[in-house]
């Protein structure tokens, strides 16, 4: 069991947990994400570490409120535990040598960016985050982003707050004012690090991005997260998360994130009744 430290809010759909986890904190590094159960009956869901304290022992995770196990893990509160916890899984992401780098971060993935936006800073890289949501109410870890960021540019679909646009606006922008980058760091909806990697493309600029597709094990052996990567099929869990952008094919991956969809609604709705009616008990 893990012991939930604490619990905040960070937009209407969006939450924060710090979980005590110390044997994972002391190895954690950005990029890296954990599998967690809420309950003996739940089910096994990977979330990306957002930050970690190998002295406080603590592991943080931010995750959107989507589906049947993210509403049952958000029921539960400071103090209270959940059932499992394991990690860290997947390969860190590569930082080394990388001197200048724009990190580009879109919803709810502007958590996993975080990390590897903050990892770079301290490493002494000259960082650009562009981050994208659609309206200012869904903005998330502002703060933490201004702090490690030599640029920190906010697009919002509606203008709200920043600019509005797509966060392609921005970087284009950016490219063509002159900014040469080691790398580009994509990390949100599959169709936005599409479109990020179409635009790098065009430039010759260095690609990675996050892939979260369906998983169970997290150890290679179920075949759920598997994609195809330069032609060859890759395990998002054990060759990644981390891939070069301009070889993944993100049709066949959204095609295939979209499988389970019904289900998943289903699922969510169920839950939702089984939580208000324990709260009428």
């Amino acid at each position: 069991m893990f012991k939930i430290v604490s619990k905040e809010s960070l937009n209407p759909t969006v939450s924060r947990m710090v979980i005590e986890a110390p044997e994972i904190a002391k190895k954690a590094q950005p990029g890296q994400f954990i599998i967690l159960r809420v309950d003996e009956e739940g089910e096994r869901i990977p979330l990306t570490i957002a930050d970690y304290d190998a002295s406080a022992g603590t592991v943080t995770i931010i995750y959107q409120i989507v589906g049947a196990t993210t509403k049952l893990l958000d029921s539960k509160s400071e103090g209270e535990y959940i059932q499992d916890f394991v990690g860290p899984l997947g390969k860190p992401t590569e930082t080394e040598g990388i001197k200048k780098v724009a990190v580009i971060g879109g919803g709810v993935g502007c958590a996993i960016a975080l990390p590897v936006a903050k990892k770079l800073h301290e490493l002494g890289a000259e960082v650009h985050s562009v981050v994208g949501f659609r309206n200012k109410d869904l903005v998330i870890l502002s703060d933490e982003f201004t702090a490690c960021s030599d640029k920190y540019l906010i697009m919002t679909d509606d203008g709200s707050i920043g600019e509005k646009g797509l966060v392609t606006d921005a970087l284009r922008k950016l490219i063509e004012s002159g900014e040469k980058y080691d790398e580009v760091i994509a990390i949100g909806p599959l169709i936005m690090m599409k479109f990020v990697c179409k635009l790098t493309k065009e430039f010759g600029i260095k690609t990675t991005v996050s892939m979260n597709p369906i998983m169970i094990d997290g150890t290679g052996m179920c075949g759920g997260c598997r994609l195809t990567v330069g032609g060859k099929v890759k395990f998002a869990c054990v060759d990644g998360p981390d891939f070069d952008g301009h070889e993944v094919d993100f049709d066949e991956a959204m095609e295939r994130g979209s499988m389970y969809k019904e289900f998943e609604r289903h699922r969510y709705e169920d839950t939702c009744n089984l939580l208000n009616k324990a709260e009428a008990n």
